[in-house]
């Protein structure tokens, strides 16, 4: 089958929140990168999705579509991200804490602005949008607007001196559970995945006690490939996917220029995400115009 050994990728992310593409610009890179799918799964939000389908009609684009959400939900003193595919992104359930969530950003966001400004660091919430005002601004966009004024020389610098947890101008963000979450994707006919599992750094008997957790609620699938798992780390993530029965999903997380080393589809040059992962995903939700595209590409591969 010619086309199942094509390659997708389920984790990007647009200008509607902390990546540097717009989605039309996302539809056109997918192509150029010869994806038979991608997943614009933008943090909270999903306010890009509308116009990466419009743009994949305007430039007559082959590339499959999925729309998704990446949302962030408390876990002990900080956050995992639980990945939405397919979900149903005007249900109103899910618009309803789609804002909420966005809400809470802007007013948190809101509050580091004050920060600074007290601090004789004049910003301002539009310079941090860019132009944008659909965005969600995220600590990228303070330490991209750091490095722009010459304050920090690196997003690094950024997050050490200003932005990470124990800095004066960090202000804690108000979470969802990530019973919430994966319960607001599953009423949206989504599918729930858990984001980069190797990213937060637990213990193996932590990270398992985690997955066990979110599977009572509901998860469905993990990331087992990602930009910046090693061979060792994608087997593990594998056996784990394996172990508790969940489906293996995979993408880059595109950024754009704010992580120049990851590309879309291919992470720092070895990703690749088989069609096949997306066929599985897509039985799994709740069928749609989107789940039917992807089921009808693989049949007639």
């Amino acid at each position: 089958m010619n086309n199942m050994i094509k390659t997708v990728d389920l984790h990007t992310h647009s200008t509607f929140s902390d990546g540097t593409f717009s989605p039309a610009e996302l539809v056109k890179k997918a192509v150029e990168k010869n994806l038979a799918a991608f997943a614009l799964t933008d943090h909270d939000a999903v306010g890009g999705i509308e116009s990466a389908i419009t743009a994949i009609k305007e430039q007559n684009a082959s590339v499959l579509f999925v729309p998704g959400t990446e949302l962030s939900v408390g876990y002990k003193d900080g956050d995992i991200h639980i990945v939405g595919l397919f979900i149903d992104y005007k249900n109103p359930a899910f618009t309803k804490i789609s804002d909420l969530l966005v809400s809470r950003r802007v007013d948190r966001n809101k509050e580091m602005v004050a920060k600074f400004n007290n601090a004789s660091i004049n910003m301002t919430y539009e310079e941090l949008q860019e132009g944008n005002p659909d965005t969600v601004i995220t600590r990228a966009h303070f330490a991209r607007w750091l490095i722009k004024h010459g304050i920090v020389k690196n997003a690094a610098e950024a997050f050490d001196k200003y932005l990470d947890t124990h800095c004066p101008f960090y202000v804690p963000r108000k979470y969802i559970t990530p019973e919430e979450g994966i319960e607001l994707i599953l009423e949206s006919g989504g599918v729930p995945i858990l984001a980069h599992p190797l990213h937060y750094k637990l213990e193996e008997k932590e990270l398992e006690t985690l997955i066990v957790r979110l599977k009572a609620a509901g998860l469905k699938g993990m990331e087992a490939k990602y930009s910046n798992h090693t061979a060792q780390d994608e087997t593990y993530a594998r056996k784990l996917c394996n172990k508790y029965e969940l489906l293996p999903s995979g993408g880059s997380d595109f950024h754009g220029s704010n992580k120049p080393a990851i590309d879309m589809g291919t992470g720092r040059g070895t990703l690749s995400v088989p069609f096949e992962y997306l066929v599985n995903i897509a039985k799994a939700a709740k069928p749609s115009e989107f789940t039917k595209k992807v089921l009808d590409y693989a049949e007639n591969a």
